[in-house]
């Protein structure tokens, strides 16, 4: 069957069309990102940030992987972003050890590396920046907004007892959100830390923390620093169960300041929490075009952020954006 001459012109497009559209992939630069999954509402918007600003920016192509909390598998994506030959690789590390190999490999393939979030142990000529917060910044401001505020309360100087939720064990951010409140605390010989464990930066873990906290101490708990504002929150549902008045009977400080930390602080169940903004989209992409432009990065891209307590929640929250 004979195609007609505007069959044979409209096909000729397309291949046309094809061509260009492969020649316009081929200009973008390859990120390759592995995430350390969903445990949280900061990790989610996290996500949904770097997403967004791939999909807006015409010169980057997002290769997305997520590792579902566990290190196995992110040492699996690296390395297929190695087998893939991308252009950057990014990643927020699970833990800050166990990195070397794969971090040498990458380097051997000549692939610059974007720290995201958190840091590893390994050596600094592995990867060209760490983008996001100062970990031990954010828990010393805990400390020092809670110390504040207990002599604003008149009881600067009583015996105040605190217990702890820490994030993942061998993270980054609470390795070092550990690091700074302690470091504060340490002056004030009144302030201790009875109970210390990890809540695995999730809700439900918090939960199930707390409840074990308040089992072996009970109504000794004066203060509870967790090193996520999710755990925190899974908290607060367990100090309520245990017939306690949480923001009341217990001060309560988290990190990341998200949307349900400002809802828990207007309903008066939360006195505190320390922002660490997961809106790194823009500014990953940004570093990966300056990488690959010959640029000079800083060796830390910071993030600029707050600290919010109870009286600023209503206000604020309009605010929030994630």
């Amino acid at each position: 069957m004979k195609m007609s001459k505007v069959m044979v012109m409209f096909i000729l497009l397309m291949v046309i069309m094809g061509l260009s559209l492969n020649v316009m992939a081929a200009d973008k630069i390859v990120l390759g990102f592995s995430q350390i999954g969903a445990e949280s509402e900061w990790r989610t918007a996290n996500t949904e940030d770097i997403k967004r600003a791939a999909d807006e920016d015409p010169d980057i192509q997002l290769i997305f992987s997520d590792a579902q909390q566990k290190q196995e598998n992110q040492l699996k994506a690296l390395r297929s972003f190695i087998a893939r030959g991308v252009d950057v690789i990014a990643f927020s590390p699970v833990v800050e050890t166990g990195w070397d190999t794969v971090l040498q490999e990458i380097k051997d393939a000549g692939i610059p590396v974007i720290l995201v979030d958190r840091t590893v142990t390994a050596d600094d000529s592995y990867y060209v920046t760490y983008m996001g917060s100062d970990f031990v910044e954010e828990g010393q401001k805990a400390a020092n907004w809670l110390i504040e505020y207990m002599e604003e309360q008149g009881r600067g100087n009583e015996q105040i007892n605190i217990v702890e939720l820490q994030g993942t064990v061998g993270s980054a951010p609470a390795n070092d959100r550990k690091t700074g409140f302690a470091d504060v605390i340490k002056d004030y010989p009144n302030y201790k830390i009875i109970r210390s464990q990890s809540g695995d930066f999730t809700r439900s873990k918090g939960k199930e923390v707390m409840e074990a906290f308040l089992k072996a101490e009970g109504d000794n708990i004066d203060v509870l620093y967790s090193h996520n504002d999710d755990m925190a929150i899974g908290a607060i549902q367990a100090i309520e169960e245990y017939g306690l008045k949480p923001g009341k009977d217990i001060i309560i400080i988290g990190v990341d300041a998200v949307k349900g930390a400002f809802e828990a602080m207007i309903q008066g169940k939360m006195n505190c929490t320390v922002e660490c903004s997961p809106l790194l989209g823009n500014q990953l992409m940004q570093a990966a075009k300056d990488i690959m432009a010959g640029k000079k990065v800083p060796e830390h891209i910071k993030t600029i952020e707050g600290i919010f307590p109870q009286e600023v929640a209503l206000e604020e929250y309009p605010n929030r954006k994630y």
